[in-house]
């Protein structure tokens, strides 16, 4: 077996630490790495700029990790690697599973192919600490609510220990192998020059970030994740979205720190993200439809200029916006303030929720298919565990409450930045001398709120109450 060639095909998993697939193919014998960008089909699916440009930068770590022996491919994974199978003699085709739910039906086809064709197919979990068929009622029935299903996955499925990689022997691809530039993932227009200002990428970039919370972070998560201006979060999502680094790794390393309720929030949190992928397996058509068919009936509007206020940060609402700058300027946006502008979207302007994850689909880094859809149903109040209808987040308040300070809100609406904070997330409020001191002309440098709170919130509750029960 020692001198067998095997294949592992890297998808969300692009590190060598803690990968199932990779460790069994390196036991095998020699190893043929190979990453296909797939053509997708599906134009709904087709990755988002800002992922784009994370994943070639991730393609670049990963293959400088490989000593610059990744085989990079174009294509459909369905026929390119029985090919491969063929050309190199290749006895094992290994991979780490994903589960979206074309890909799951993909990937059975490609198991099939390869098993009747003589090569041994074998796929492994390589990103969940609990995989969507572990965690089931007593009747093996899903869970639709959050609570009981994290904790019968935390009692009953121990997460293993992670895996270490001690010796890779690769083999080099051809001379007329496509380069990652070859993919052509980048912009052609350079908007992305602030994207890197804001991260660094790459399997040494994610334990380096991992160790920065566990020492500095997650000692106030509990009470700081609320705050945008606190470095209370981790920013760990587009690490684990792209297999970076491994949700057991950092669950081992969270469970070598004393258990108090800054931890127990934030293990919870990895909990939300199983929870999602759970959702998006036992109900595939999660991206789409609403898993409470209610809705299916609800008034949603078609307001182009409303949603295109929405997407360039121009609704006048000073918190709203900051996300929304934040979000096109660093391809991240901070948790609560992602809550703040979704009710924002789907409540104050009653669009529906499909609009805000196809725009955070094109613009986040962590873009991720189920936890995006089971969020947006969640704050459209449609989804599993949803947050009921009538909560709806005043933007002022929340403002004031979790920005106190308007560090965030000013770091991102400049033209604000001499309001005084007793206006700044209602500058409308403000007299004509005060926005003169400031040097701010309302509807030209800063735009008049686009909707009236108070209206907006009847005619959402309104619209809510036409549903059946």
């Amino acid at each position: 077996m020692k001198n067998t060639l095997s294949i592992h095909w890297f998808r969300q998993d692009l590190r060598l630490q803690d990968n199932p697939a990779l460790s069994q193919a390196a036991e095998h014998g020699q190893v043929l790495p190979v990453y296909i960008l797939e053509q997708q089909t599906d134009a709904r699916y087709a990755m988002g700029a800002a992922s784009r440009w994370w994943l070639h930068h991730s393609l670049q770590s990963l293959n400088n990790s490989l000593n610059g022996q990744l085989h990079i491919y174009y294509g459909d994974p369905e026929k390119i690697i029985p090919i491969l199978c063929r050309q190199y003699n290749v006895q094992s085709v290994f991979w780490n599973r994903c589960y979206e739910p074309w890909r799951i039906q993909r990937d059975a086809v490609i198991k099939n192919t390869l098993k009747q064709n003589g090569v041994k197919a074998q796929s492994f979990n390589g990103s969940l600490l609990w995989e969507p068929w572990q965690v089931l009622k007593a009747d093996s029935s899903s869970y639709r609510v959050f609570t009981p299903f994290f904790r019968k996955a935390s009692a009953q499925q121990p997460v293993g220990p992670p895996l270490s990689l001690s010796s890779l022997s690769l083999i080099d691809p051809p001379d007329d192998a496509l380069s990652i530039a070859d993919l052509q993932l980048l912009p052609e227009v350079r908007w992305d020059n602030s994207l890197a200002d804001n991260w660094r990428i790459g399997e040494d970039a994610a334990q380096s970030v991992l160790q920065d919370f566990l020492q500095n972070g997650i000692k106030d998560y509990k009470q700081g994740r609320n705050f945008p201006i606190k470095k209370n979060v981790s920013r760990l999502s587009p690490y684990l979205h792209w297999g970076e680094i491994s949700p057991r790794q950092i669950w081992q390393r969270i469970q070598s720190i004393e258990l108090d309720d800054n931890v127990q929030t934030f293990k919870s949190e990895l909990g939300w993200r199983e929870f999602s992928y759970s959702l998006l397996y036992h109900f595939p058509e999660l991206p789409e439809k609403n898993l409470q068919q209610k809705f299916d009936a609800f008034p949603w509007r078609d307001d182009p200029h409303y949603l295109k206020c929405w997407q360039q940060g121009l609704t006048g609402y000073p918190i709203v916006d900051a996300g929304m700058r934040e979000l096109w300027q660093t391809g991240y946006m901070h948790n609560r303030v992602r809550m703040i502008v979704g009710s924002f979207l789907v409540k104050n302007l009653l669009l529906h929720w499909h609009h805000g994850r196809e725009w955070f689909w094109d613009c986040l880094v962590d873009a991720d298919l189920a936890s995006n859809s089971a969020s947006w149903q969640w704050i459209a109040g449609c989804g599993a565990d949803a947050a009921p209808y009538f909560r709806i987040f005043n933007p002022v308040t929340q403002g004031e409450k979790f920005d106190a300070s308007g560090e965030y809100t000013r770091r991102f609406i400049p033209e604000l930045s001499r309001l005084p904070d007793k206006y700044l997330f209602k500058p409308w409020m403000a007299s004509e001398d005060v926005l003169a001191e400031a040097g701010i002309r309302l509807g030209d440098d800063y735009p008049l709120p686009v909707v009236d709170l108070k209206a907006s919130r009847e005619r959402a509750l309104e619209a809510f109450k036409s549903l059946r029960p």
